[in-house]
């Protein structure tokens, strides 16, 4: 009698395992996480072409050297470095008020495809937001959307981490364009 009870014990401990483990929830199907903070900011870039020195807020620093620093180099401008320190603005008016300051640089690195590396912070000035939000990744232009990672934070985004979904949202030739970042924070203290 003592064996019975000990088999039918062992085989339901058995039969609830097989079960437990087969209601593991798949990983492809676990559902993402929900960002913890999410924001859109705007941000203009007007580059110097060798007559807008007043109003331009980016520059080439580095050219290959067939190149010059006021002309982007040919049609996917590889070899350029631009650094920048553009307004950021909470609608795509470049005229409003700024919140802060985009800082960085910007490099293009493929010959064959318009294509940049960008490495910038967002440096807020504003009553509602102190600190900095960092960025660094690819940015492969001619896509509508591209994503790049926040990888840190000071202030009210200390150690943040998340993405960075960038769209093209004007440009005039090769002197302005202006970025819709919608910035969503996975980690948030």
């Amino acid at each position: 009698m003592g064996r019975t009870n000990n088999f039918s014990s062992l085989a339901f401990f058995l039969l609830l395992l097989i079960l437990g483990c087969s209601a593991a929830p798949n990983p492809k199907l676990r559902a993402r996480p929900q960002p913890c903070k999410r924001l859109v900011f705007y941000f203009h870039d007007i580059i110097y072409n060798g007559h807008n020195s007043k109003n331009a807020t980016a520059a080439i620093v580095g050219s290959p050297a067939w190149g010059n620093r006021t002309i982007l180099t040919g049609q996917n401008h590889f070899g350029n470095m631009v650094v920048f320190d553009d307004p950021i603005t909470l609608d795509n008016n470049l005229h409003s008020t700024p919140v802060g300051r985009a800082q960085g640089f910007y490099l293009y690195d493929k010959k064959d495809i318009f294509t940049a590396w960008m490495g910038f912070s967002f440096v807020f000035n504003s009553t509602e937001h102190k600190g900095s939000i960092n960025f660094a990744g690819a940015d492969p232009l001619m896509n509508k959307t591209r994503d790049i990672s926040v990888i840190g934070g000071t202030g009210d985004f200390f150690m943040a981490r998340g993405i960075a979904t960038l769209s093209t949202d004007a440009f005039e030739g090769e002197v302005y364009f202006r970025l819709r970042v919608d910035i969503k924070l996975y980690e948030c203290w």
